[in-house]
This record gives C-alpha cells, structure tokens and sequence, in this order.
C-alpha cells in the first residue's frame, strides 16, 4: 500500500504546474475558443440568412452579456470560496451543454433565432465564472514581471482563434455543414476541460466559514467597497465602462454594414480574419514587448488609437480593402489596452480577493454593453439606415458625402460616431490625475506588510 501512495504521490508531483501549466490551459482554451468562432460564425450567417436584421443579430450579443453581467458580482464571491479548478471545467461544461442543445435542433429542423438567445443566455451564465477564475489563477501560476506577457498570450487565444475559426467554418461549411461545425465545437470544449484535469491550479488559502445570506451580501459589497474605496482603480474602470459603451455601438453593426453594402459573405469573413490577425499581431507584439514601463499610457493612449485609427476610418469608407487596414488596426490596439489594464490590477489585488474584486471590475466595465447592444441595433433599423435609404433629413444631407447613401451606410455613420466618442474616452482620461498616478499611488499587493 504504501508503494502505491508513493507512486499516486510521484505522479502528482509530475503533473505540469507554475509557467507550464499555464501553458497548457493556454493550448486547451485556444482549441475550445477556435470552436466557439467556428459556430459563431455558421450560426452569424444562419440568423442573417434568416431575419436579414442587424438587430436580430445584435440580440445575440444582448443575451451574451446581460446574463453574464447579472450573475457577476455573485460569481466572485463564489470564485474565492471555491476550488478554481472545478469552477473553470464547469464554466466549460455549462457552455459545451448548449452547444448540445443547438445541435440536435438544427439536425431536427426546428431551430428558431429564440433558440439561440436562450442558449447563449444558458452558456453566458456558466461563462461568468470563467474569467474570474482564470484570472485569479493565472495571477498564481505567472511571475509578476510576466502579467503583461501572460495577458498578451491570452489574447493570442482569442485572436488567433478569430482567424482561425472564420477560417475553418467558411471552408467547412460547404462540405460538413452547421452540423458538422457545432460537433467540431462540442469536441473542443472537452480538450479544453482534459488539459484542466492533468494540471496543477493553485489555489489561495480560502475562507472555510459558512456562507449564509448575510456573509454573500458582505462578500459581494466587497468588491464595490475596494473598488470604490481606490480613486485611480475606480477611474480606470469607468474609463472601460465609457469605451465599452461607444465601442459596442459600432462594433455591433459592422457584419450587417458589410453585408449591407456588398452582400457577400467571403468579403465579412475577410474584414473578420483582418480583425483577428490585427489581435493576434497586437498580442505577439504585447508579449515580445511586456507592455508599457507606465501601463496607464497603454490603456489611454490605445484608446485613442483605436477611435480613430480603427473605427473612424472604417466608418468612413465602403472600400472592403480600407475596412480590412481599419479593423486590423482597431483589433491591433486592443490587446495592450486590456494587457496593461489587467497588469495594473494583478499587481494591486490580494490574489485570495481577486474573485470577488475582478468580478466587479468586470460588472462596472461592461454592464453598458448589453445596453448598448440593444440600442445599436434599433439605431441601425429605426433610425440610421432608414435615414439614408431615402436620401433625405438632416442626417444624409449632413453626412452623406463621408458614408454615402444606400444600404449600409446609415451603419457606417454610426461607426464614425463610435470611433470618434471611444477616441474622445482616451483623451479625457488624461486629464485624471487619480488615473494617471494609479500605478504610484497604490502599492504592490505584495509589498504592503501585514498587521
């Protein structure tokens, strides 16, 4: 007996941990993420063939959010209670069971766009936890000096994935069919969950206290209170809830201005795998690099960057190969932003608080996105693109002679908009001296001593 503990007891201690086991969550999470665009993507030219509405699309984009904004604050509470590990695979597992209900009702025939908002709405929920979690461990398994080289790996993953995903589903499509993507996507997010269970996650020294109602709602008050208690880190999160807001209001319509203006979906795969080379390239960059010496200047400066050299130029053209350099260079931005912004507060958080402070971070910067998801796409059937169909009003005989008048180009004024505000985001928040001293003014999580 005691050979065989010494045996189970080697091989635990073989099992890949720190760097290496970052690495290969990272591998496992890149496989599922390619999956997920894959489905994405089918299922984006599925709802489009069948409602032809920039709002039925933006929908989607409500149901993704608004759930996993909801479920947030109480998320974090539950991540620092919870072993890390276990949370993660059951985010996976949540996510991989409406990829399963999708499948058997479109092989049935009775899948309906309301089928997706539900199963988006399903899978948001379990999602919640994910980046919690992953975040909090990732704070564990990476040296400090590295958090800006691990967040740009991260978004390697999403971006390396939004190339390859599109990719694979436009060639696919036409030989295995939606079907055959969704079962494609279903086998990636158990890779993801086997390269969780042959890894070491570390896991804080947790509180073993019951959790009753009283100590849930102190919990989650938590990780208002810190925020709200620390000037330069609740400024940098309204700086992501003003940008997130503008941001979305022209991001959402760019597949249906695409599709508007050329009625071709090889083209919107092209603008799609632009965006994702650019997040790819702009996270190799961040990794080689490590980010900024000052990380404040990456999140301002990247903003403004993003308005303008990205969105506002996309807005104000309807030539596909203009749309390809604006979104490749809006996506370039966007890892640096994120990169710096989580780097400032890996080093700021107690690693055994971050569930709870980064579920809030997360609910502050984003519960404007499901709002703005929603607007976008009213904006876009009631207002804009109506405005330019007829050639008529204050808004074609003021900006006509950017965008045009035609399908789509009610929806490029939009993006105009969008870039222009997003750039404007950036440039206030220099003004801020609470944000531009966060980094001094607040110390090291590990550098202030205990009582």
């Amino acid at each position: 007996m005691m050979k065989e503990t010494g045996k189970l007891t080697h091989l635990a201690e073989k099992r890949p941990k720190n760097m290496a086991a970052f690495v290969l969550i990272w591998l496992g999470q890149f496989v599922s993420v390619t999956g997920s665009f894959m489905t994405s993507f089918a299922l984006g030219i599925w709802a489009w063939e069948k409602t032809g509405s920039a709002q039925a699309l933006a929908m989607v984009g409500v149901f993704t959010y608004a759930p996993l904004i909801i479920v947030t604050p109480l998320v974090g509470v539950l991540v620092d209670r919870w072993n890390r590990k276990l949370v993660m695979m059951l985010s996976d597992l949540g996510a991989v069971l409406a990829s399963v209900v999708v499948f058997f009702l479109y092989i049935s025939g009775d899948l309906e766009i309301w089928h997706i908002y539900a199963t988006t709405a399903f899978a948001s929920v379990f999602q919640a936890f994910q980046w919690p979690a992953y975040s909090a461990t990732v704070t564990l398994m990476v040296p400090k000096k590295d958090y800006s080289r691990a967040s740009g790996m991260i978004s390697m993953v999403e971006s390396a994935s939004n190339v390859i995903g599109p990719v694979l589903a436009g060639s696919l499509i036409g030989i295995i069919g939606v079907r055959g993507i969704l079962l494609i996507d279903i086998l990636t997010f158990f890779i993801a969950i086997l390269t969780l269970l042959i890894v070491v996650v570390p896991q804080p020294v947790v509180e073993k206290t019951q959790l009753t109602l009283q100590k849930l709602w102190k919990d989650i008050i938590f990780g208002f209170q810190f925020i709200f208690g620390r000037p330069g880190l609740l400024g940098l999160q309204l700086v992501f809830f003003a940008a997130n807001f503008m941001t979305v209001i022209g991001w959402t319509v760019i597949n249906p201005m695409v599709l508007a203006r050329t009625g071709d979906a090889q083209i919107l795969g092209f603008v799609q795998s632009f965006s994702a080379v650019g997040g790819l390239v702009g996270a190799v960059f961040l990794t080689i690099w490590g980010g900024p010496k000052r990380l404040v200047n990456g999140i301002l400066l990247g903003w403004i960057l993003n308005g303008i050299l990205g969105r506002f130029l996309m807005g104000i053209t309807d030539q596909p190969w203009v749309w390809m350099v604006s979104v490749f260079l809006l996506a370039f931005f966007m890892p640096t932003i994120n990169g710096s912004n989580q780097a400032i507060w890996q080093k700021k958080v107690q690693p055994e608080q971050q569930g709870r402070v980064f579920a809030v971070r997360r609910f502050i910067a984003q519960i404007t996105i499901p709002i703005s998801m929603a607007l976008s796409g009213w904006l876009a059937d009631s207002v804009f693109e109506p405005a330019f169909q007829s050639g008529t009003g204050w808004l074609p005989r003021t900006f006509g002679g950017i965008v045009g008048v035609g399908p789509g180009s009610g929806m490029s004024l939009m993006i105009v908009f969008s870039g222009l505000l997003v750039a404007l985001v950036g440039f206030i928040g220099t003004f801020s001296k609470s944000i531009l001293d966060v980094e001094t003014e607040l110390p090291d999580y590990d550098s202030v001593e205990e009582p």
